[in-house]
Order: structure tokens, then sequence, then C-alpha cells
């Protein structure tokens, strides 16, 4: 496993890490969890050198942060970073044209969900906490402004973050201003390059961490999909691959098939476009079996992606808007 700093936290942290979204279950995920398995696949990743795993509390209402926390105790003699979210207090994701910060994040919900976090994963201090949705039109406001430092000075935070929006790569800069914001996480991948345009080269330039989301576009980028690949109603995907989506993704991974170099997967080279960029500092693909954690994590081995292939690769931009299905 390489590892990369995390900007100006300077944390050394695993080049591919853990996204804990598909394991955590509950509402408004992914179906086929297996609570039996996920502690396997998060025990192999740390054997494997992970070292970076990022939860959040929706994610299973608190399960996946209980897990991450099993994890913690299982390995006391690992440094294993821990990265979590504050959900928003209305749970629009993303928030509505009209939601002010008391709507999504008032004062006292920060310091609610952090304890909750706290007491879920059984630690005394988060590593990095963030804002599990973003506006900047809220970047101005000393409230939330006050209540990180607070939380910070009380020893109860380290780094602080955004998960920016969904399709809204520069939705963080006024709040980056601030200087009160180490990391963002943002969706990148082939499909998914506008981060490059503007955010990118700002966290070069102030030292701020990336944490690059979604490397395979919700399942598209696996190339596993198909135009009759179905979901039960309950899972996020249902939505997400639905008429508007599901046979225009399908057409695009088609033609990324074409440029696969032979005996390359994929996902694999999903993966490997997301690492070539200076300015991400890891990359969480969700994992929920053993043969995707030995998979993935074998990316980090240092070799780049050829230019000529690149290239062909920025090809595959596709620029997207959010719409009431891509939350």
């Amino acid at each position: 496993m390489r590892y990369r700093r995390l900007g100006r936290l300077g944390w050394e942290i695993s080049e591919v890490g853990y996204g804990m979204w598909g394991i955590g279950g509950g509402p408004g995920g992914f179906t086929g969890w297996d609570y039996d398995v996920a502690p396997r696949c998060l025990d192999e990743a740390v054997e494997r050198g992970c070292n970076f795993f990022d939860t959040a509390w929706v994610y299973g209402r608190g399960v996946s942060e209980r897990l991450l926390g099993d994890l913690l105790r299982r390995h006391p003699d690992r440094r294993l970073y821990v990265a979590t979210k504050i959900p928003p207090k209305n749970r629009e994701w993303p928030p509505g044209p009209q939601d002010t910060l008391d709507d999504v994040f008032p004062a006292d919900h920060i310091r609610e969900y952090t304890r909750y976090s706290l007491d879920n994963l059984g630690v005394e201090r988060i590593d990095l906490m963030q804002f599990h949705v973003w506006e900047d039109r809220w970047a101005d406001d000393g409230r939330w402004q006050e209540t990180i430092a607070d939380l910070k000075r009380d020893g109860l935070i380290d780094g602080v973050g955004i998960s920016v929006n969904r399709w809204e790569p520069t939705n963080c800069l006024a709040a980056l201003d601030t200087g009160l914001i180490d990391v963002v996480q943002v969706i990148y991948n082939i499909f998914d390059q506008a981060p490059e345009d503007e955010l990118f080269h700002r966290a070069l330039r102030d030292d701020i961490g990336i944490i690059a989301r979604v490397p395979f576009d919700e399942g598209t980028l696996t190339g596993t999909l198909t135009a009759e690949s179905t979901w039960p109603p309950e899972d996020w995907r249902s939505t997400y691959f639905g008429p508007e989506n599901l046979l225009p993704s399908v057409a695009r991974a088609e033609k990324l098939a074409a440029d696969l170099p032979p005996g390359t997967t994929m996902p694999e080279l999903a993966l490997r476009f997301v690492l070539h960029h200076p300015a991400v500092s890891t990359v969480i693909p969700g994992m929920r079996r053993p043969e995707h954690v030995r998979a993935n994590l074998a990316v980090s081995d240092g070799q780049p992606l050829d230019p000529e292939l690149l290239g062909r690769l920025r090809a595959h931009r596709w620029d997207r808007q959010p719409t009431w299905w891509s939350q």
C-alpha cells in the first residue's frame, strides 16, 4: 500500500481508503449488506495496509460507525484514521434552495451528532468530522464556524471537512476562504472530471486534502450494469438508475470498455484514473466482499497511467447537472 499526505493535516493515509456506505445498510442506502461479512472485509483491508475509513452517522443510523469502532478495538496497535459526517437536520440530500443553516446545521445539532458519533465509534476524538451536505451561501455564517472551533478546543474533533453535493465541485470554495476547512470530499471519476477545473487547483494551492468518492459512478464503472439491471425499491440505486440514467450510463460504460487495455478490468482502470491526479489524497471505493478489498487495494502499486491512455480517458468526461434523482 502506498500513502499520501492528507493536505495540511499532515496525516499519511492509504491512497486507497475504505468507503463504508455500502456496508452500513439502512434506509436510503444499498441493499445486500452482510453484517457477518463486513468485519472480515474491514480486517482484511487493515492487514493489507488500509488506514483510512470514511463513514457517516446516516449509514445505517449509526451501524456503520459502530462497525468501525469495533474495528478500532480489534486493531489497537494500528493507527487507523476515522472520518465521519454530521447528517443534515432536515435529512435532505442535497439541501433545498431555500434551506437555511438553521434548517440543516444549527449549532445544537452539530454538537448532538458529534456526540452520537463519538459514542458509536467508542473514541474520545474524531480525526475528521465532515458536513454531509453543503451550500456555500452558509459559508460566512459565524455560527457553524464558532461551533466547529468549540469542538476543536474541547478536543472532540481534529480536522474539519465538507462532503460536496453531487456534481457541484465548486460549491465549497467560499467555505475554503474561511480557512476552517481542511478536507473536501468530492465525486471524481472517469465520467465526473469537473473537480479538475477549479477545486483541485485550489486544493493544491492551499494544501487542502481531497477525498475522492464514487470512483465507480455508483456501479457504472464496474462494467457490470446492463439495460436490464434492477434493484429492490428500497435500494437507492433503483432511483439513481431510473429511466433517465440507466441507459445512458450503460451506453457510456460500453464505449469506455473499448479503451480498456488488455488484462485491465474496468474497476482497476477507474481507480487508476482517480489516483493519477496529484490533488487526490485518497479514493474511497465501497467494498462489501473480501475479493473487492483485495482487488481494489492491489491498485495501490505505484504504476502510473500511460499518458496516451489518460488522454483517451479524457474523452469520456460527462458533465451533468443535479436533478431530483441524483441526490
